[in-house]
């Protein structure tokens, strides 16, 4: 079964609400992905851990959005078939 919508807008990420969270290893790091949220004027919380891998996930996501999907206009049972013989969708193709 598919997500139930509550009614309740998840956060957008880099807000007040819900920050970017990151992990770095060195304090050079630090400072330059702290920049980059500085720049863009996003909210975040850099973690200093030498002995974890980094992750820098959220601010790849905020970096580069995801496109949002358009969906595509269905054809209808009754509408002329797209391949052009001039009959019913639903007499041709569909």
């Amino acid at each position: 079964m598919g997500k139930i919508f509550n009614g309740i807008r998840a956060a957008k990420l880099g807000t007040e609400k819900m920050p970017a969270v990151v992990q770095v290893q060195t304090e050079e790091r630090l400072k330059e992905v702290g920049s980059i949220f500085e720049e863009h004027g996003w909210k975040y919380s850099i973690d200093l851990e030498p002995d974890k891998p980094e992750d820098i996930t959220d601010l790849e996501i905020l970096l580069n959005p995801p496109e949002q999907k358009r969906a595509e206009k269905k054809i209808g049972r009754n509408d002329p078939c797209p391949c052009g013989s001039g009959k019913k969708y639903k007499k041709c193709c569909g």
